[in-house]
């Protein structure tokens, strides 16, 4: 029987579904992400469980749609309030919950109890004090807190750790990593690994913005109009390239030390930021970004390495998304499974498809970045989203118009009205929270 495999899982933060040379960019240098998928298996299919952060973090603790969690918006201040933070607009947001509870049995937990040691280094956002990595299931825990952003270069201080004057955040969280590696060598240990790069404040090591700023000065930034806001539609941004390379640079300091019987999983928790913020990246050929349910806001890159099951150097079509984490960390470590609303992806890293299946995603909230409040399935070729504020469906044909241009909603009445079937059945099981009508709105929606 094959000892159960160490296992590392890394989710980027607002990192894009275009970001790495593997995925298509000419701009940004990523090798050792290019590596990794070259010694594993890429999807080309793979999604986040939400447009921002909070909310996948959370799907990918618990292996549960985010309405079942309570967390569908990322946590803030006025998560928990009836209008959020569009008080005066015609609909006002459902409270969210403003931490992942403890009463819910997280993919540490459930390793630790089978022998596992756990580690957590990175970027938390699910809540503060007394709902932290170490009370759900990490021993090791460094970094995350209720923060949704940080600094990336020191003075700073983050949970357990303080960053000196001119050091670099990644530098030291991949410190962390390496060090819960190296005390790991007894049994088998689960470390989940949350850079905070590159979500804003952008910020890059001096070197290499000057490296990107010379490439760039070759090249034109390009937008499209995604109203209310501008997508952009090139990658010309030197301080975000600074960032992924050195991230990308960082995960490589990290797997030249991690021992063969390991699971590496890497993804992101959203899109890539591409319509608010400065704009740092495209996602093109998908639209728009984060904070919207078109495909750059919820496609995501995702690379898989398992040395002895994954064939280097593979493609999988498949359907991933963010709660099949939990039943295929389950499944790799020969856990017992239970019944949660992900799948296991293992068969589909041992070179088999998986069984056609719809997916979800329900954000009830508006979105910083000019998307939000709608909801969406993706059945086969077609997906469909709904809007709430403006009373509008649309419907495309991912195979053939993957940018999402075309909306056939009106083409296709038929299979719009089983598409919406089938969400508005899933919003029920899942006790999906929708926007109520504001009986004082003060201006329209922008």
């Amino acid at each position: 029987m094959m000892k159960s495999p160490n296992i590392v899982f890394i989710l980027t933060d607002d990192l894009g579904i275009s970001d790495l040379g593997c995925q298509g960019s000419t701009f940004y240098e990523t090798p050792n992400l290019d590596r990794l998928a070259k010694e594993g298996m890429r999807f080309t299919n793979a999604y986040a469980a939400c447009p921002v952060c909070s909310p996948t973090r959370a799907s990918a603790l618990t292996g549960k749609w985010p309405p079942r969690t309570g967390i569908t918006d990322y946590i803030n201040d006025q998560i928990g309030k009836l209008g959020g933070m569009k008080p005066g607009f015609p609909l006002l947001c459902p409270p969210a919950a403003d931490k992942l509870s403890l009463s819910e049995t997280t993919i540490a937990k459930r390793l630790q109890a089978a022998g596992y040691a756990t580690g957590f280094v990175g970027k938390w956002h699910l809540g503060g004090e007394g709902t932290l990595p170490e009370n759900h299931g990490f021993e090791f825990s460094i970094g995350g807190d209720g923060r949704g952003g940080n600094a990336h270069v020191g003075p700073t201080k983050l949970h357990n750790l303080e960053i000196a004057p001119g050091e670099w955040v990644m530098d030291r969280l991949t410190d962390k990593a390496i060090e819960f590696v190296a005390q790991s060598k007894d049994k088998p240990f689960l470390l989940w690994f949350t850079p905070y790069d590159p979500h804003t404040p952008l910020v890059g090591k001096p070197e290499l913005v000057k490296k990107y700023e010379a490439k760039a000065a070759k090249l034109t930034a390009e937008f499209r109009e995604e109203p209310p806001r501008k997508d952009r539609r090139t990658q010309t941004h030197a301080v975000y390239a600074a960032m992924l390379e050195d991230m990308d640079r960082n995960l490589g300091r990290l797997f030249a030390t991690l021992p063969e019987n390991t699971l590496v999983i890497f993804t992101s928790d959203n899109g890539g930021l591409s319509t608010s913020e400065g704009s740092p990246t495209s996602n093109a050929p998908y639209r728009a970004g984060k904070g919207w349910l078109y495909e750059g806001g919820i496609r995501e890159p995702l690379l898989v390495k398992w040395p002895g099951v994954v064939k280097p150097n593979t493609i999988n079509d498949s359907f991933a998304i963010t709660c099949d984490f939990f039943p295929t960390f389950l499944d790799a470590a020969g856990v017992r499974p239970e019944k949660l609303d992900g799948v296991s992806l293992v068969p589909a890293l041992k070179g088999k498809k998986l069984a056609p299946r719809p997916l979800f995603w329900h954000y009830p909230h508006y979105g910083n970045q000019g998307g939000g409040m709608a909801a969406a399935v993706r059945d086969g070729d077609w997906k469909l989203i709904e809007w709430f504020v403006i009373d509008r469906v649309e419907l495309y044909n991912l195979k053939s118009d993957p940018g999402e241009q075309k909306n056939l909603a009106t083409q296709e009445p038929g299979r719009v009205k089983a598409l919406q079937a089938k969400l508005h059945a899933w919003q029920k099981s899942v006790d999906a929270k929708f926007p109520v009508k504001n009986p004082n709105p003060k201006s329209e929606a922008k």
